[in-house]
């Protein structure tokens, strides 16, 4: 026979426990909205990360083109000067800056040219990595809307299992109710079955006094153990 009390306090127990598991997703939840912000920002910093080697190329090829520029006054200023000497050893001096200068010209606009290239492979690696990150932040955020509604409907349904729990206590005794929230603090679930002569809670036998009084179910019986709400099942 169990305790007139048991069939409510189960109904309470089983309300508790929704709420409580609601409360729980609704806790995790800014922990999933984080991770999917921080996916955010690491698909984000990636492609920084193919930003910068774009915006290091472009320099490189300023600092070419500066380089150059600069190469080239230098020669058009030996060619002039080449113009107006008229000893024959200065000539061929001038004669052989210019052909150093021409050389160091042609090296640098064919560094020039290898760097051009690298940028067009970098722009194409950057716009491919656009289109990844675009594609994979929409995901993302599409995450974040359901979590958002996951959010709202939770917290709904949170208020509904609230009503159900206070439902639930309005059969109970003062008593009761105090038992089993002082239970349930430490255990959950906070009522159990004794099923072989063992808590079903703790699994651990309980004494032989607990187990009669549980059987007569005129009293309210906690498990000598772990001190959950027992009844006599079997």
């Amino acid at each position: 026979m169990r305790h007139p009390a048991i069939k409510p306090l189960l109904i309470l127990q089983d309300r508790d426990m929704a709420e409580r598991g609601l409360r729980a997703q609704l806790a995790a939840v800014p922990t999933d909205v984080a991770a999917v912000e921080a996916k955010i920002a690491a698909e984000k910093a990636a492609l920084d990360g193919a930003r910068q080697e774009v915006r290091e190329l472009e320099t490189k090829k300023k600092l070419l083109e500066t380089e150059i520029g600069s190469a080239e006054d230098k020669l058009a200023k030996y060619r002039t000067q080449q113009m107006s000497v008229r000893k024959n050893d200065e000539y061929q001096a001038l004669g052989h800056e210019i052909e150093t200068m021409e050389k160091n010209i042609g090296t640098l606009e064919e560094r020039e040219l290898e760097v051009m290239y690298q940028i067009d492979e970098a722009k194409a690696r950057l716009a491919e990595a656009e289109a990844v990150m675009n594609a994979n932040i929409s995901g993302h955020k599409a995450r974040l809307a359901a979590l958002a509604e996951k959010k709202t409907n939770l917290e709904t349904e949170l208020t509904e299992a609230k009503a159900a729990v206070a439902t639930a206590r309005e059969p109970l005794g003062e008593r009761e109710t105090r038992l089993y929230d002082r239970t349930a603090q430490r255990h959950m679930p906070a009522v159990v079955a004794v099923n072989g002569g063992k808590c079903s809670g703790c699994h651990l036998r309980i004494s032989g006094e607990a187990e009669g009084e549980a059987r007569k179910g005129e009293e309210l019986v906690t498990c000598d153990q772990c001190g959950r709400i027992v009844w006599f099942e079997s």
